[in-house]
């Protein structure tokens, strides 16, 4: 796929496209809501648009300029649609205080002749509009327009580790790959298919075919690695990256057996500020208002289910030990699902068709009411809203032995919802902790109030698909 030039800078072609598009489309929404606004009439409009012009190449390109630095188009690989138009909205509004700024600069613009309701109706047309523009855009250009295309340097136990991982079904690739280039005296553990031979270097190799970036995945690099022609390769603009930060960045998880604490030390990620600790607080106790004031009938008609099923004098809800943020202990609430002496054998793994589970915990653990309760200890600053799920202390204790970087989960808040959550069911045995953990691990390194909203969001899809519920 060709690349524009810009400022020294090569932009991939249908990034460029898509840019013009969101500009025109976003100056067409302003356009429109000045119509309505002041004009009414198309020829009164057409006769005056040389006034109107200046007011719109200015809102389309505040808002470009701010689409362009929260990464909207580049999240349309990373995030799909849902992610990308969620960055629309946060840039959308965000460009309405810029714009009432520009307005102090300039009063001539449109945007603001005595109303508020232009920008504001504005964002709104903008974001349908963008929507609509963008899904057109897609089904013209095709699904692989937009991907990388990927050449794998090593073809051992963390390249066949790779190709497992990122061509499962639920991985969303944002890459085609190529081929994997095996290293002298390194084993082989991929098919022949996989394989390319290389007759020359991996520069001619690439000068020959539409590759853009080079990723690392040798099994021991002591073993050295083909320094002058990886630098070959960067000099002509190839990116180089290696196996985990790849990983990482196509599966939105971490990839234990392929890093070290070196890694983990080196990588970007795990910077939180105190603005980020303000904001994530302010969204905790506005997120959980909300959430209690919604669910307040829900959890009055559970209380009087779980009474009318086991008898009025049976306990509602179900408080337990977990470990909380820097290994401190502190008890989670929640509606009881299961028999009043559903551990006198001791702690076990909750499962599916659980034996233990009473007719009314099935449902409510089913579309998650039964975690409501915890709505308390976020509000009382013990949990988040959004975080890696708490655990039991004697769990914690065995996990931390067996699994690697298990502790690390505890740098954080626990969550009433969290990354895994979306990304994985219901941990019903230690290797499910394992591929959850990968997840946690990825919102503990790349935590941010965007990645938060955005777990917000689609928890509401996991309420009402019942997806990973149990």
């Amino acid at each position: 796929m060709a690349h524009v030039r810009l400022f020294r800078h090569y932009i991939h072609l249908p990034f460029v496209i898509l840019g013009l598009i969101d500009f025109v489309v976003l100056g067409f929404a302003l356009g429109l809501s000045v119509f309505f606004r002041f004009f009414g009439d198309l020829q009164f409009f057409l006769a005056n648009l040389a006034y109107v012009l200046p007011s719109v190449v200015a809102y389309a390109l505040i808002n470009l300029l701010i689409m362009v630095a929260l990464g909207v188009h580049q999240s349309r690989l990373e995030e799909g649609m849902s992610g990308m138009m969620l960055r629309t909205i946060m840039g959308l509004i965000i460009a309405i205080p810029l714009c009432g700024f520009a307005y102090f600069l300039n009063s001539d613009w449109f945007w603001y002749l005595g109303t508020f309701n232009v920008l504001s109706s504005s964002a709104v047309f903008g974001f349908f509009l963008l929507g609509i523009a963008r899904m057109l855009f897609f089904a013209m250009v095709g699904k692989d327009t937009f991907k990388r295309r990927v050449l794998v340097l090593g073809a051992g136990r963390r390249a066949r580790q790779l190709l497992e991982d990122l061509e499962s079904p639920f991985n969303r690739k944002g890459f085609v790959l190529k081929g994997f280039v095996p290293i002298p005296d390194e084993p082989i553990e991929l098919d022949d298919k996989h394989l390319i031979k290389l007759t020359g270097t991996m520069r001619d190799y690439i000068l020959r075919h539409p590759v853009r970036e080079i990723v690392i995945a040798v099994d021991d690099r002591r073993k050295g690695l083909p320094m002058d022609d990886l630098l070959e390769c960067k000099m002509e603009g190839i990116g180089i990256i290696d196996g985990a930060s790849f990983y990482e960045r196509e599966s939105r998880k971490v990839a234990l057996e392929m890093i070290t604490r070196g890694w983990l030390v080196f990588s970007d990620g795990f910077t939180v500020s105190s603005v980020y600790g303000v904001g994530k607080r302010s969204l905790d106790i506005f997120a959980a208002s909300v959430l209690l004031l919604v669910s307040l009938p829900f959890m009055l008609l559970t209380a009087i289910a779980i009474k009318l099923e086991d008898g009025w004098k049976a306990p509602v809800i179900y408080s337990q030990e977990r470990v909380g943020l820097n290994n401190k202990l502190f008890r989670v609430h929640k509606f009881r699902s299961m028999i009043t002496d559903a551990e006198k054998n001791g702690a076990q793994w909750a499962s599916k068709n659980d034996a233990r589970v009473t007719k009314v915990g099935a449902v409510i653990r089913k579309v998650r009411i039964d975690e409501l309760p915890q709505i308390f200890n976020v509000l009382n600053g013990t949990m988040a809203f959004v975080g890696p799920r708490p655990e039991r202390p004697v769990f914690v204790e065995q996990l931390s032995e067996k699994i690697p970087f298990y502790s690390e989960r505890h740098r954080v808040k626990p969550g009433l919802t969290g990354w895994a959550q979306l990304c994985f069911a219901y941990a019903e045995s230690e290797e499910d902790t394992r591929e959850k953990l990968r997840y946690d691990l990825y919102y503990i390194k790349n935590q941010s109030l965007l990645l938060d909203l955005l777990v917000i969001i689609q928890t509401v899809e996991v309420v009402l698909f019942k997806k990973g519920s149990q």
